[in-house]
C-alpha cells in the first residue's frame, strides 16, 4: 500500500484525543497496570483500516478537482462516522448546536417543521402547530426532495436544516412526496420566528377537558400543571375526563416527557433508559399525584408522535391510566445525549433506549393504540335526501307540551356562531377527537354507575 507517512501521523495526531493519546515523554511513567490498559487499547485499533483513511485523506487532498482544507475534511469524516450510526447522531457546528438549544426553550427561526432524514431526503416527522409549515399544509411522513432549486439528495439532514433556515419572511418552495399523491407537490412557505407555545386547553363541555401537548420543551412539565389549574377554574373546578392530544408531537426532552406523565400517575415506572455507559442506566418513577384524580384519560397519537411522546403514551398504558386513541407511533425509542465538544459544537449522539414500565422497547415498532381509528374527514352533505321518517312527519301526530324555563319563558335556541355561520360539529373538524371524546363520556359515565345520585 503506497501511503503519506507525514499524512499517516498528522491524521493520527489529530484523531489522538479519541482513538488513541500518545504519551509525552515529560510525563512520568505509568504503572505496570496503566500500562497494561494502553497496550490493550492500542492493540485493539483497526491498523488496516487507519492506513486505508489516511490514505484515502491523501488522495482527496492531492487529486480532488478542487482544493479542501484539512479542517472541512476532517468535519466531513466525523459528520460520516456519525451519520453511518443512525439517523439522530450528528455533529452539531456552531448555528447548529445554537438552534438546537433555541429549539429546546421554545424559540428559534425557520419553518416549524420537525425532521429526519430517510432514503437520502429529509422526512416530515411533524410540523409544529401554529408555524408556517403547518399553514402551508406540510404533513408527517412527507418527503422533501427538493428546497428551492437544490436537491436534497446528496445533503447531510445539518446543510438540509441549514437552508430551511433563514431570515424571517423569505421564501422558500419545498417540493415534497406524499403518500396518494401522484406528483410531487410544489409548497412555499414564508419563513418566520417560531415560538412554540407547547401547551394548550380547551373545555369540551360536559366536564370533558381537552389537553393538547405539541412539543416536549424543558418547561413543558410546568405549563402542564398550570394549564390544568387553568382548565379546571374554567370548567367550574371539576374535569371529569380528558382528552390528552399528542399527534404530531415529535418529542423533545426527555424529563418533560417524564413530568407530564407522573402528572397524571400516582405511583409506578414511568420509563427506564439502558445503554452501555453506567450513567445511561435510569429509572423514573411517578409521585402520588394525580392531577385529574383518578378521572378517565384518552390519549390521541398518530404517525407524527416520536420520542416524548411515545414514552407518555407507552407509561400511561402500561399503567393502564388511559386509553390510547388512533394510529401506531412513529417507533422512536432511543435517547440522545448532547455532549458539547468545543464552546460552539457539540456531539448529539445515540446512548440508550428506553422501554416502557412493562420492559417493551418501541424502537422501530411503535405504540399500538388499544382503538385504532383513523383521522377520516366527515361529509353531511346529501344526508337529508335520506332522511326517514319519524313521528313528528305523521299526520295528526300529537303536539310536544312546551316546558317552560325555571323563570317561566320558553327555552332560548342555541346561538349561532358568532359570525352568523352555523359551527361545524366537531366530527366534521377532527373525527379522531370527536371518537376520542365520545369514548371518553362512556367512561366517565361508567364511573359513575353504582353511586347514589345527589340529592
Amino acid at each position: 500500500m503506497n501511503l503519506n507517512l507525514r499524512h499517516l501521523l498528522g491524521v493520527a495526531l489529530v484523531f489522538g484525543s479519541v482513538l488513541w493519546m500518545p504519551q509525552a515523554a515529560a510525563e512520568p511513567a505509568m504503572d505496570d497496570e496503566a500500562a497494561e490498559a494502553e497496550a490493550e487499547s492500542a492493540a485493539a485499533l483497526p491498523l488496516d483500516e487507519l492506513r486505508t483513511f489516511a490514505e484515502i485523506f491523501t488522495r482527496i487532498k492531492s487529486d480532488y478537482v478542487e482544493e479542501v482544507s484539512d479542517r472541512e475534511l476532517l468535519e466531513h469524516a466525523i459528520r460520516g462516522m456519525l451519520s453511518g450510526l443512525d439517523p439522530h447522531s450528528t455533529y452539531l457546528v456552531g448555528d447548529e448546536y445554537q438552534s438546537l438549544r433555541e429549539g429546546t426553550s421554545g424559540q428559534f427561526g425557520g419553518l416549524g417543521i420537525e425532521v429526519g432524514m430517510e432514503d437520502g431526503f429529509v422526512k416530515v416527522i411533524s410540523p409544529i402547530d401554529d408555524t408556517p409549515a403547518e399553514r402551508a399544509g406540510i404533513q408527517a411522513g412527507d418527503l422533501i426532495i427538493r428546497l428551492d432549486d437544490r436537491q436534497v439528495k446528496g445533503m447531510t439532514l445539518g446543510e438540509a436544516v441549514d437552508l430551511m433556515r433563514g431570515e424571517p419572511g423569505a421564501p422558500i418552495q419545498l417540493t415534497v412526496l406524499r403518500e396518494g399523491e401522484e406528483k410531487p407537490l410544489k409548497i412555499t412557505i414564508e419563513r418566520a420566528i417560531i415560538k412554540v407555545k407547547s401547551v394548550r386547553t380547551r373545555d369540551l363541555g360536559q366536564g370533558m377537558g381537552y389537553l393538547r401537548v405539541s412539543h416536549f420543551q424543558s418547561r413543558t412539565g410546568d405549563d402542564v400543571v398550570h394549564a390544568m389549574d387553568a382548565l379546571r377554574a374554567e370548567m367550574g373546578g371539576e374535569i371529569k375526563g380528558l382528552v390528552l392530544d399528542l399527534r404530531n408531537n415529535p418529542g423533545g426532552v426527555l424529563g418533560a416527557a417524564v413530568a407530564v406523565s407522573d402528572a397524571f400517575l400516582t405511583e409506578g415506572l414511568v420509563v427506564y433508559t439502558q445503554g452501555r455507559d453506567e450513567a445511561s442506566m435510569q429509572e423514573y418513577r411517578a409521585a402520588p399525584d394525580d392531577m385529574l384524580h383518578g378521572a378517565p384519560m384518552v390519549v390521541l397519537v398518530n404517525e407524527g408522535s416520536a420520542s416524548a411522546s411515545e414514552i407518555v403514551a407507552g407509561a400511561l398504558q402500561d399503567q393502564q391510566r388511559a386509553l390510547i386513541l388512533g394510529v401506531p407511533t412513529f417507533g422512536k425509542g432511543s435517547v440522545q445525549t448532547i455532549l458539547p465538544v468545543r464552546e460552539k459544537d457539540a456531539l448529539k449522539l445515540t446512548t440508550a433506549r428506553y422501554y416502557t414500565p412493562s420492559g417493551r422497547s418501541i424502537q422501530a415498532e411503535g405504540i399500538e393504540p388499544d382503538i385504532l381509528v383513523e383521522q377520516l374527514k366527515v361529509d353531511r352533505s346529501g344526508l337529508g335526501e335520506r332522511k326517514r321518517v319519524k313521528e313528528v312527519d305523521l299526520a295528526g301526530h300529537l303536539e310536544q307540551d312546551e316546558e317552560p324555563g325555571a323563570d317561566g319563558a320558553k327555552p332560548e335556541p342555541a346561538a349561532a356562531a358568532a359570525d352568523g355561520e352555523e359551527e361545524k360539529p366537531l366530527i366534521e373538524t377532527d373525527f379522531q377527537l370527536n371518537e376520542a371524546l365520545n369514548i371518553l363520556k362512556g367512561l366517565a359515565l361508567f364511573q359513575t354507575v353504582g353511586k347514589a345520585p345527589e340529592r
